[in-house]
């Protein structure tokens, strides 16, 4: 049988110098674009949302945005501030949620399909499958800033807590209807539809999954974990959509529930 494999290297040859950046004639340039575009606009709405520091809550549905959830400055709401209130205002340039927003921040920034759009799209490392990278060298995730990137694991860990207190949030409000009592509104739905989808994405992190049935050496011994392992591994398979929903989701619940507090909307009330 003959090979189809390409000879090795013979002494005194030299690779093929190509000046062009790639050879490819696709365009390969317009998913780094729109990833550029994608978490340009998410990052600059999700600041000025947080150093707003207004329209975050309804008080008749009991309607919270996530981006102040934990509310804990001194201007919160009483009702908003699951916490409490700090005894101090904070200035206009610290979020009120300034708990949980950087850890949020910060699981993203970690998350293995993040690493992979940022590092694709804003470091060019590289832009694309057969592009040339403009970086002379190749130091991978070993050297400060990167090698922070380990600590994603515990950062999923405190967004377990955050997407409970969000869950906690969604849930409350139905119990805040118009007459009092349960009651359903589009702004339920939109938190509640919020927090489902958060959860798909937190669920679906690799972490969860190293964390379920990582360490087993044996599923038949673990047959719970392994069937937790085989449900995070189906969410998993569709981390990069839950990844990019999310987004949307959170930059939509937040308008949401800014523009009914703000008067601009009115909540539609399915029951009480």
């Amino acid at each position: 049988m003959t090979s189809t494999l390409p000879p090795p290297e013979a002494a005194g040859w030299k690779r093929a110098r190509i000046a062009q950046r790639t050879l490819r004639t696709d365009r390969w340039w317009s998913g780094p674009v729109w990833t550029v575009l994608g978490l340009t606009a998410f990052l600059v709405y999700g600041l000025a949302r947080a150093l707003q520091q207004d329209h975050y809550w309804v008080a008749e549905y009991h309607y919270l945005t996530p981006f102040y959830s934990p509310c804990l400055a001194g201007q919160c709401f009483e009702e908003a501030a699951v916490f409490g209130r700090l005894p101090w205002d904070f200035p206009w340039f610290l979020p009120f949620a300034v708990v949980s927003l950087p850890f949020l921040l910060l699981f993203r920034l970690t998350c293995y399909y993040y690493r992979k759009a940022y590092y694709r799209a804003f470091w060019q490392s590289p832009t694309a499958c057969a592009v040339r990278e403009p970086h002379g060298r190749y130091t991978g995730e070993t050297r400060f800033p990167l090698i922070l990137q380990n600590l994603h694991r515990y950062f999923f860990y405190i967004a377990i807590g955050i997407s409970l207190l969000n869950t906690y949030d969604a849930l409350i409000a139905l119990f805040h209807g118009e007459n009092g009592g349960f009651g359903i509104g589009v702004g339920n739905l939109v938190l509640l539809t919020n927090v489902v989808l958060l959860w798909c994405y937190t669920l679906s992190c690799h972490s969860c999954r190293h964390v379920v049935g990582g360490r087993l050496r044996s599923f038949s011994r673990s047959p719970a974990r392994y069937r937790m392992w085989t449900a995070v591994s189906k969410l998993n398979v569709r981390h990069m959509l839950f990844a990019w929903v999310t987004l949307g989701t959170l930059v939509l619940t937040d308008l949401y529930v800014a523009l009914v507090a703000s008067g601009t909307l009115t909540d539609l009330r399915l029951l009480n």
